[in-house]
């Protein structure tokens, strides 16, 4: 839990003069095209662009090393440390930046479909638009539980703040900075809205293991016989397309928690890969991106605003982002029981596996743990080709525990 004075640090945003709070979709759909963010396409939903960062900035990526997350924290390459000075002047320059604005985005809600296990967020946005995709993404509250909601982590996000790395401490003008102690992710220099999803999923990566759960990313569905399916893989290797079955209830399409009770998403909507996606192919997909969907760096028509999505112009990582409601056949909650198949999706860009293979159990942790796999063309800045990579349990940008951590876990479940 937030502690008072922890929960001060936010407060004075929650104070600005001209904050809407949990807007509903259409009111923020009127405040994007009022505020230029984006368009209205042809099939009622919202297209933005995300300006020079079309993907993530995982070398923009900071934790705060403070004596409350020090010991849990696999420090090096992705988990790289920030002082806690540093943050704290970077969060009073963002929110005195964000208080001159004009307008803020209020998203109270959770991550977490188990009641159980769930945690009460709170995101404010500088852009209407970015505050639409937070809406979809998480879990949005009941009237009921809005009245009982106190937040336990918070995101701000200042997507045209900029830092000077040599005053600042940062790498670039772009910045994730994750305060454990404080509970605040600090988002700036990016309009890239994936790093609003991504840093809750990090923070979910933080908290379950510390308590016996098991965080996973992977996408989830069930079928008539209640067999549940996860499919494990980095961004772009087919999650999503896989997950969104005709024939089974989607779950979930990115990331999920297993605990001793079976498994549960953790967000409430789907950020779907665009390139190439038709009607044919993919229909749910196709079909679920609708009035109230955001679609981020897809090229429309001039005059028709239809949608082309196999248009790259801008990005191979063209993105939809939806709510799980806008599927068909979904399980709601999204919680279900253990896993009866488990399928570890490679993207071998160099041919060294086999295209299909059956794994005993060591083998499919020894697969998990070392986690070979490919970075896809857009996924991350900088990525313009399929490069070969080793990601621990097919998520080590977003996992912050040590992997032996991960391997007790996913042992003690195989056993």
């Amino acid at each position: 839990m937030k502690t008072e004075e922890d929960a001060l640090l936010t407060q004075d945003l929650l104070t600005h003069h001209n904050i809407q709070a949990n807007l509903a979709v259409p009111l923020l759909v009127e405040r994007i095209l009022s505020h230029n963010e984006g368009v209205l396409t042809a099939t009622g939903s919202v297209a933005a662009t995300t300006g020079e960062y079309t993907g993530r900035s995982p070398k923009d990526k900071f934790i705060v090393r403070d004596d409350v997350c020090e010991q849990f924290i696999n420090w090096g390459d992705v988990n790289r440390p920030i002082d806690e000075a540093s943050f704290d002047k970077l969060l009073k320059k963002v929110t005195a930046y964000l208080h001159e604005k004009d307008e803020l985005f209020h998203f109270r809600g959770f991550a977490g479909a188990d009641p159980n296990h769930r945690l009460p967020i709170d995101v404010i946005n500088e852009y209407a638009w970015h505050n639409l995709f937070a809406r979809q993404l998480f879990i949005t509250p009941t009237d009921e539980e809005l009245k009982h909601h106190q937040s336990e982590f918070t995101v701000i996000s200042a997507p045209t703040f900029k830092a000077d790395p040599e005053v600042d401490g940062t790498n670039s003008e772009t910045f994730i900075l994750i305060s454990f102690k404080k509970r605040i992710i600090l988002i700036g220099g990016t309009e890239y809205a994936g790093e609003i999803k991504k840093s809750i999923f990090s923070v979910m990566n933080y908290l379950l293991p510390q308590n016996d759960i098991l965080s996973m990313h992977c996408s989830a569905n069930i079928g008539q016989e209640g067999d549940v399916a996860l499919f494990f893989g980095l961004s772009g290797t087919g999650k999503t397309t896989l997950s969104a079955d005709p024939y089974r209830r989607l779950i979930g399409d990115d990331e999920h928690g297993w605990s001793p009770n079976g498994i549960f998403n953790i967000e409430g909507g789907c950020y779907a890969k665009c390139i190439n996606l038709s009607k044919e192919k993919e229909p749910q997909i196709y079909n679920a991106i609708r009035f109230g969907s955001v679609l981020e760096n897809v090229i429309l028509g001039e005059s028709s605003r239809e949608p082309d999505y196999d248009d790259t112009s801008l990005t191979e990582n063209t993105r939809a982002a939806y709510p799980l409601e806008n599927i068909n056949n979904i399980v709601s909650p999204s919680v279900a029981g253990h896993p009866n198949a488990i399928i570890f999706l490679t993207a071998d860009a160099s041919g060294t596996l086999p295209p299909i293979s059956k794994l005993t159990k060591e083998q499919a942790m020894y697969h998990f743990l070392s986690g070979y796999t490919s970075k896809l063309a857009g996924t991350e800045r900088g990525v313009t080709q399929p490069q070969a990579t080793f990601s621990a349990c097919f998520g080590s940008p977003s996992f912050h525990c040590s992997v032996e951590i991960c391997s007790i876990q996913f042992k003690r479940i195989f056993d």
